[in-house]
């Protein structure tokens, strides 16, 4: 699974039209609550009728091949037969595996602080998602006394919030700017803590785990177009995954930390009845979930406002982006700078390279828009 999501964001929005890739970022990562809703709805109609758990099991691995055999009858992406011709081209004589170990040195050289600032960006991405949901049916049933039924309907409705707000989140950010849009959305989703968690009917939490998801999956949202814009031209695939595992690995504690101080700070339980089941006190989840949630906000803010978000919004093989590919000798080398000195017929000296190249690379913007 591990290696699916860097592969799936680089075949998705690598051959996309500029202006069309922030909405198409939104429908690559609502993937995500859209498979949480089927996996629900499963749970409703069938598991819970039938008691057979492995049901859910039976239809991720069916969902699984059918995906696969989806995506092999699909053709090559034209970027990635664009840059696998010109590594040939400027290979000939290096085999695949120091090929492999050239590029990846490249890249801890030219790239460690971009590829750990998209790790930062994707463990506040992680942890907004992660302490907005992990505990959170548990939260209903326990503190707030609705039933298993109800605690799968408010889930279903606050992914359909999440599916929505992620797509709208993706278009938005093609006029705003990336960094901007996810500031505003991580922003909003601190404003909605309460109307998140403070309700006691079905209604008002229903309501407010909307609207929540929605700024929070719309964050997410912009997450695949983000990346892609960051990575280098020769590894679309395996920086944003990278970045998203690596991520996605730090912020899986999430659970633990939030139920480990709940437990730690006791409640009353309102469904506790003297004789009864249910014990007179219960973790303070609620309360946890939702001091972690604002913290990550905050986490959030700071570094996509002050973070340096270096990114090309082309994701040709052409530009800047092409010198990651890294030369295997120095002859190589020669014989690129002659190519390229070939190709503008002569008309600028071969001292003059460098300075081609500065002119056409793209000039760093602070702003990130």
């Amino acid at each position: 699974m591990g290696g699916i999501w860097g592969l799936a964001t680089a075949t998705s929005l690598e051959n996309m039209p500029a202006p069309a890739r922030g909405l198409f970022s939104g429908f690559v990562q609502q993937g995500y609550p859209a498979g949480y809703i089927l996996a629900a709805t499963i749970n409703i109609v069938w598991v819970n009728h039938s008691g057979d758990w492995r049901i859910l099991f039976y239809f991720g691995a069916g969902l699984s091949a059918a995906a696969a055999a989806f995506r092999l009858a699909l053709p090559e992406s034209p970027l990635f037969l664009q840059l696998k011709a010109q590594k040939q081209a400027t290979r000939s004589t290096v085999g695949p595996v120091k090929a492999f170990i050239a590029e990846f040195k490249w890249l801890a050289k030219n790239c460690t602080g971009r590829l750990i600032y998209a790790i930062l960006i994707v463990v506040a991405l992680s942890f907004m998602a992660h302490a907005s949901q992990d505990v959170y049916p548990l939260i209903l049933q326990k503190s707030k006394g609705l039933s298993a039924y109800q605690s799968s309907v408010a889930t279903i409705v606050g992914s359909c919030g999440a599916v929505i707000g992620s797509i709208i989140a993706g278009y938005v950010s093609q006029y705003l700017g990336r960094r901007l849009t996810v500031a505003v959305y991580a922003a909003l989703a601190g404003l909605l803590i309460p109307a998140w968690m403070l309700p006691t009917t079905f209604s008002g939490l229903a309501a407010g785990v909307f609207f929540l998801q929605a700024m929070v999956q719309g964050v997410g949202g912009i997450l695949p177009a983000m990346l892609q814009e960051m990575a280098p031209a020769h590894h679309r695939a395996s920086f944003p995954g990278i970045a998203h595992q690596t991520g996605v690995m730090i912020t899986a504690c999430s659970a633990q930390i939030i139920t480990t101080i709940g437990d730690h700070h006791q409640i009353p339980n309102p469904q506790y009845v003297p004789g009864g089941k249910e014990p007179e006190t219960i973790p303070d989840y609620p309360k946890v979930s939702a001091v972690f949630l604002a913290i990550v906000v905050v986490y959030t803010l700071l570094v996509v406002i002050f973070g340096r978000y270096d990114s090309s919004p082309d994701l040709g093989a052409s530009g800047e982006d092409t010198s990651s590919v890294p030369s295997s000798s120095e002859d190589e080398a020669r014989s690129s700078d002659d190519k390229v000195i070939a190709e503008n017929d002569g008309s600028a000296p071969a001292g003059d390279l460098e300075q081609q190249k500065a002119a056409t690379a793209r000039p760093y913007d602070p702003r990130g828009y």
